[in-house]
This record gives C-alpha cells, sequence and structure tokens, in this order.
C-alpha cells in the first residue's frame, strides 16, 4: 500500500498545484481597472434578534442580491477559466463559440453590480418582513483583482401583530368571509410579514371562489396595517373590502344549464360552422338528466358525461368542482382540449351557464414501431410492434387496445452461454372509465377511475435451449385518489407457463441444478396482486420521493379450499398442472435531491420477499428476484449475482442461465450533473444482493441467514448520459468492491484494482448499455 501511495501522490500532489494555478489565473484576463465579483454578503447588527431569526434574515437578504457571482466547484471557477482562454468566435457556432459562450461564463465584474439598488432591495425586504425602522449601508473590501460587497444593516426592533380586525357589514359577501375567519393565517403575537398577508388574500379568494363568488379577486382584498396603536413596536391589521371592488365580484353565482359540446373544432367556429342553441327549445332534443350534450352523430354516450361533471342545475358555483370537471373529462383520455366557459344568463337571478367544449383526439390510430431495445438482463435488439388503438369502443369513452409484437435480442457484456433469445406475442386490453362491479364506487378524484381487463399471449425461444409458450389474463381496478396516490388492484391475474420445446442440450445441462430443471416446469399461477404508488416527483422542490408498493397472493383461497400441503405430499393441481401458492411483497422507495438546477443525487431502496407455502416448496421462476444488470447492481453482469454468497465460479459455465432469489435488498446512491445541453455525467454506488428462503444444497451459501449483510455485494462507477428528451441513452461503467462470493473477511476488493491489467479490466469493468435512468 505504501508504495501504491508513493506511484501515485506526485500525481496528488500535481493535481492541488493545478488547481490551485486555475483559482489565480481567471484575475490575468482582467483589464486595467477591472476587479472581479466574488460576492456581496450581509451582516445584521441587532443584539435583540435570536440566532435563528439573524440567520434566516440574513440567508433571505443575500439570496436577494445581484448579480451572482460567477459559478464555483470545489472552491474554482472552471467555467470562467474556459470564457477567458477560448478565443472569441468569428460566428455564432464552432469549437471555439461553444467553448467560451456554452461551457464558458462571461466573468462578473464590480463594475455590473449597482451597490445602491442592493441596499433597497434589503431595506425593502426587511420592511416586508416587519423591520420597519430597517436601515442598511455597504462597503466595498477589493484585493488582487478581487472584491467583495458587504452590506450592512441595522434592522431595529421587529413588529408584532397585536390585533387582527375582520370589518363587518351586512353585506351577503362579508357575513360569508365573517364564517372563516377563525381560520385566519394572521395571528396576534407574530410577526408582521408581507408574505403572510399575500397567502391571508389568496385563502380569503379561495374561501369565496367555493361559496359561489367566480369573479372574486384577491386584489379586492385590502390589509391595512396601523403601527400607531401602540409603543411596544406592535401592528393592528384590518381586513377589509376595497371600495373600489366591482359589484360582479361581490355576487354569488349558482349554475343554470350545463351545455356539453363534445365534437368541438376550433376550425369550424372559424367557418361559421358552429352555433350556440340559445333557447331552451333548440336544447330540449338533446337533454340528458339535467344536462344537454349537443352531439347530432350520437358519437358519445352521454352517461360518460353525467358521471364526469360535477355541475348540475341549481348548484352553487364552486372552484373545487369546477377543477375536478375539468380534470375528470380530460383523463376520460378521448378529448384532446377541454375548454370551459361561464356566461351569464341571469344577471338578476346571479346565475349562469356552464359550457364544455370538448375537441376529441383521432378516435383510432393504428401505429407501426420499429425499434432498438434494452432491458434489465444486458440484452440489446429490435423489437417490432404494431398497435391498434380505439378510444371510444362502446360510445363510452372505452379504450380498445390490441398489439402484436416480434423481438430479437441478443447479451451484450453478459454470460458466454446465455444464448439468444426470440420472443413473439399478442396482448388486448379494454380499458372502462368507471368500475365495473356489484358494489357502489364513490370517487371523488380529479382522476377517472378504470376497470382494466387484460389478455396476453407470448410465445419465447431462448435458442437451443427451450421454447416456452406464456399465457396470461387479469380483471382489475385502476384509481388515483389525487395527482400523488395511486392504486392497482387486480382481482385476479392468471399466468400459465407451459413449455412446448426443450433441447437435449438444455436437459444435459440441467441434470445437476434443481433451478434450471423449474425454469421449464410447467407453472399455473392465478390470485389477486395489489400495488400503491405514491410520488411527489411532479412538485418542483428540491427534495421528491416516491415510492411503490406491491402485494402479490397466489392460490391462497384456494390452498387453503383444497388443503394443499406439499411438505405432507398433498399437491393439489387444476387441469393437471400444480397450481402455486405463495406471498410476496416488494416495496421500491426513491428519494431525489436537487443541490442546484444542474446537479442533483437519487436513491433508491428495494426490499422484498416472497414466501413459498402449502402447494409450493419454491417460488415460481418467473417471480423471483434478481440482481445484477444495467437497473440494479451494475458491477455484476445480469442476473448473475447471487444468491447469497453462492459461488458462480465452481459450476460448469453455462449451467446456470440466472441466478434468482426469494429476498431482495438493493441500494443505490447516484449523484447526477449536467455538463452541457443534453449531455449529462453521473458518478454511482451500488450495493445489494438477493438470498432463498429455504436451504439449496446445489448451490451452498444461498439461504438467507443472520449474516446476510457480509453477504451484500458492492459496485460503483461513472456513467455519461446523453438526454435527447425523447430517448435517453445511457453508458454505466461499473467496477465491483465487494464480492460476496470471496472468501470471508476477504471480500472487499480495494486491493485488487489494477486499472493498469489488462486482465483485470476485462474481469471487472462492467459496461451496460441502456435506455433511460437506472431509477
Amino acid at each position: 500500500m505504501k508504495s501504491r501511495f508513493n506511484k501515485y501522490s506526485k500525481y496528488v500532489f500535481a493535481s492541488g498545484f493545478a488547481a490551485v494555478s486555475l483559482s489565480c489565473s481567471n484575475t490575468k484576463f482582467l483589464k486595467e481597472g477591472q476587479m472581479l465579483y466574488t460576492g456581496g454578503t450581509v451582516k445584521i447588527e441587532n443584539d435583540s434578534l435570536s440566532k435563528k431569526d439573524k440567520n434566516e434574515l440574513q440567508a433571505a437578504l443575500e439570496e436577494n442580491l445581484v448579480p451572482k457571482p460567477n459559478s464555483k466547484i470545489l472552491g474554482l471557477r472552471p467555467k470562467l477559466y474556459f470564457y477567458n482562454i477560448a478565443k472569441e468566435p468569428k460566428k455564432d457556432k464552432g469549437f471555439n463559440y461553444w467553448l467560451k459562450y456554452k461551457v464558458g461564463e462571461k466573468p462578473v465584474l464590480l463594475g455590473d453590480v449597482d451597490r445602491e439598488f442592493n441596499r433597497k432591495i434589503i431595506e425593502n425586504y426587511s420592511e416586508n418582513k416587519g423591520y420597519f425602522n430597517a436601515k442598511a449601508t455597504y462597503d466595498t473590501v477589493s484585493k488582487n483583482k478581487k472584491a467583495q460587497v458587504i452590506y450592512t444593516l441595522r434592522p431595529g426592533a421587529r413588529y408584532l401583530v397585536n390585533h387582527v380586525k375582520f370589518q363587518q357589514d351586512s353585506t351577503l359577501i362579508n357575513r360569508e368571509i365573517q364564517t372563516f375567519t377563525d381560520k385566519t393565517l394572521l395571528k396576534p403575537g407574530k410577526p408582521f410579514d408581507l408574505d403572510v398577508i399575500k397567502n391571508e388574500r389568496e385563502r380569503i379568494d379561495n374561501g369565496l371562489k367555493e361559496r359561489g363568488f367566480y369573479y372574486f379577486s384577491p386584489d379586492n382584498i385590502i390589509v391595512q396595517a396601523d403601527s400607531t396603536v401602540s409603543k411596544k413596536h406592535e401592528v393592528e391589521l384590518n381586513v377589509k373590502l376595497k371600495e373600489d371592488t366591482p359589484d360582479l365580484a361581490t355576487e354569488q353565482f349558482s349554475i343554470d344549464k350545463v351545455i356539453v359540446f363534445p365534437n368541438y373544432n376550433i376550425q369550424d367556429v372559424k367557418r361559421g360552422k358552429y352555433s350556440v342553441p340559445m333557447n331552451q327549445d333548440s336544447l330540449s332534443k338533446y337533454a340528458y338528466d339535467d344536462i344537454y350534450v349537443i352531439d347530432p352523430k350520437h358519437k358519445f354516450k352521454p352517461k360518460i358525461f353525467d358521471r364526469a361533471l360535477y355541475f348540475k342545475k341549481g348548484d352553487l358555483y364552486n372552484r373545487t368542482n369546477h377543477n375536478l370537471t375539468l380534470n375528470r373529462l380530460i383523463s376520460l383520455g378521448v378529448f384532446k382540449f377541454v375548454k370551459n366557459e361561464f356566461i351569464v344568463s341571469d344577471s338578476l337571478g346571479h346565475r349562469f351557464d356552464a359550457y364544455y367544449l370538448l375537441t376529441p383526439r383521432q378516435i383510432q390510430s393504428l401505429r407501426l414501431e420499429a425499434l432498438g431495445r434494452t432491458n434489465s438482463a444486458n440484452y440489446a435488439g429490435s423489437e417490432l410492434n404494431l398497435n391498434w388503438t380505439h378510444r371510444n369502443f362502446f360510445k363510452g369513452a372505452e379504450q380498445f387496445k390490441a398489439s402484436i409484437y416480434g423481438a430479437f435480442d441478443f447479451q451484450m457484456g453478459g454470460q458466454e452461454d446465455a444464448q439468444n433469445l426470440f420472443r413473439a406475442g399478442s396482448t388486448v386490453q379494454l380499458s372502462i372509465p368507471r368500475i365495473v362491479a356489484p358494489f357502489r364506487f364513490n370517487s371523488s378524484s380529479a382522476f377517472v377511475p378504470r376497470t382494466n381487463i387484460n389478455l396476453g399471449f407470448e410465445f419465447q425461444n431462448r435458442t437451443q435451449y427451450y421454447t416456452l409458450n406464456t399465457f396470461s389474463a387479469s380483471f382489475g381496478y385502476l384509481w388515483k385518489e389525487n395527482a400523488r396516490k395511486e392504486h392497482d388492484l387486480k382481482v385476479i391475474d392468471i399466468t400459465l407457463v407451459s413449455p412446448s420445446k426443450v433441447t437435449d442440450l438444455y436437459k444435459s445441462k440441467s441434470e445437476k441444478s434443481d433451478a434450471m430443471q423449474r425454469v421449464v416446469e410447467k407453472q399455473l399461477i392465478f390470485g389477486p396482486t395489489y400495488s400503491y404508488t405514491y410520488t411527489n416527483t411532479m412538485l418542483s422542490k428540491p427534495t421528491t420521493i416516491y415510492y411503490k408498493g406491491t402485494l402479490d397472493l397466489a392460490g391462497n383461497i384456494t390452498g387453503l379450499v383444497t388443503g394443499a400441503n406439499v411438505e405432507k405430499g398433498k399437491e393439489r393441481k387444476i387441469f393437471g398442472i400444480p397450481f402455486s401458492q405463495y406471498a410476496k411483497i416488494e416495496n421500491d422507495f426513491r428519494l431525489y435531491h436537487k443541490f442546484t438546477e444542474k446537479t442533483s443525487i437519487a436513491t433508491r431502496l428495494i426490499a422484498g420477499v416472497a414466501y413459498p407455502y402449502g402447494n409450493s416448496e419454491f417460488i415460481p421462476f418467473s417471480k423471483q428476484f434478481f440482481s445484477g444488470g444495467s437497473n440494479s447492481i451494475r458491477a455484476f453482469r445480469a442476473r448473475t449475482l447471487g444468491p447469497g454468497s453462492f459461488d458462480p465460479r465452481k459450476i460448469e459455465q453455462g449451467t446456470l442461465l440466472d441466478q434468482s432469489g426469494d429476498i431482495k435488498l438493493e441500494l443505490n446512491a447516484e449523484y447526477r450533473a449536467n455538463i452541457y445541453k443534453f449531455l449529462n455525467v453521473a458518478v454511482f454506488a451500488d450495493a445489494g444482493n438477493v438470498w432463498l428462503i429455504n436451504e439449496d444444497q446445489q448451490r451452498p451459501g444461498a439461504k438467507f441467514s443472520k449474516e446476510f449483510l457480509s453477504e451484500v455485494a458492492v459496485g460503483a462507477g461513472v456513467g455519461l448520459r446523453l438526454d435527447f428528451s425523447i430517448l435517453i441513452l445511457r453508458l454505466d461503467l461499473a467496477m465491483p468492491l465487494r464480492v460476496p462470493y470471496y472468501e470471508k473477511g476477504d471480500r472487499w476488493a480495494f486491493d485488487r484494482i489494477n486499472f493498469g491489467d489488462s486482465q483485470w479490466r476485462k474481469d471487472n469493468l462492467v459496461l451496460n448499455i441502456a435506455i433511460g435512468y437506472p431509477f
């Protein structure tokens, strides 16, 4: 180790010297009299403020200072350096232009800083936070052509809210406001804060929108502040309507007629083909319960709008039902554009008509796809898909999808004897926009619940080994509580795997492996499955999460009724095939955190267990867990890791195609950074493994035990991602850091790393080529 340190120490020192040189070299490009701006800081002089309040105020003020200094990485400014060394390009293209203006960053000079403007920002922000007597000054500190601006703030005492008054009068709108003043955000004893006042105005507006005041606006509310009522740095707030509030904003509206145009086309409007029936006689023939559906060609069943629309005749307008209706119409999947208009029909009675102008999508589509593909088993190849979609199959927004496909896959970087794969099959799905069940399902969600019926068949041929026919069918429900929470319940999910050909070569290789023999056994799997998904990754927050939990119960009721117990010789069959009985649960938790717009970290934890019992001694191969590959532990080739500390080197090459397990633990972490537009890089680390529930004499060390932590594999690497929006091409180069099948106590592989050895590189560097991010 000492010799290795001496070997590389000169490079470490050279890198450090280069870093220091880089940090100093930027100033030499400055012209006479120019100074590089290194940033502004705010000092707060107030002994009465707590340390926490000082820190919060300081951080907020510094965030508001403009401009921002040149970006830094590890204390250096490489982007500024690239800008300085690049020649001025003659054209807006070419290498020099790319290096200077795309990779590089123009220097921010002291002359670019309006210090007086920043001083006013500091005072104004402080006053908005209740420091009414705030005064700020600034000073400039310069050295070696670098300058920093120091702002000093003397905020004085912070004013607190003494009393909150909601002015009362006899108007209807005022009486409505008084009913929810108990939930006001303005609290006596709290600091005066302009942002809180703005939020209070929004709160009042939201409350009134729920009570029929469609034309009201937050700008119609004024909050008056009086700081003369007390000598103790207190302020009294008076909340009231502005005197110039329009009369229309103070009126409470209800729904008169609800009119739907399901074949609305803006081009027809421009051509004068579109007209709105305005009288009751012309509307009456389109009536359906309390709504009117203007559909002369009867392309849609009126019932689908009755389910989707929340407004009925006589209902008081409220924003919640307004938004729910629009979202449900969109989630039907049959309309490309959804437009809503409210037109006053009776100003004296304070009523308006609700119009829904719906532009249908193309009802039928036929699409042929030819594509290159990769999967988690490191297979790459080509696939041809023919897809037909009908978005209004029974005129009730039912979506019918049918597809046929064929694919040929070959393994890249995998096992030598893995053999190639040929797959062909067909799937059909009918998705009905409601819950079809003998029970009543009420949903106030903005998303239409769906009943899904799926049928599928796949022919799979692993060349020179075997051919499998897989039949699948499912019936279930998919519904969302909101944009974050989704439920997927398959009441029945059936899979039948039937081998039609097993070669002598495969039989000879599997003679000593029960696991390989189970791959080509007939498998009948049926039972309910349920998955729950929660995500807020669509929000613009620095930290977001994703969670998916799946529960798979197979053959449980059937096994209980028939008294199945394979351990006691009571194996039960259906159509001559033993049915599988097990319970399986899997959890996938992900956390994403953004440091900046261009840098982030993503982490994932997978934990799952499948337990066979009753009619099954083993989990079906297709339902087991696997580890390794481009979306898992990337330092190990696909499906070659585990189970446990089992050593695959002790068996004949190709004897086991896939290593599977009943228990899975996996942890991944990845730091991501954008370098230039579509070019992204990553540094990652993966850890995990799979284990068996029961002992396997043919695979010693495979069973899960209390020593499982010592059998966790660890890998790390770097990645390059080409993000072309419609396609993300990912290249990950990984190497193992901890190998579970090495001798216990010698499983860390740091001392074996030798990039200069070609054989080591061949055995340990694994290149993963994939489409999309791993998680």
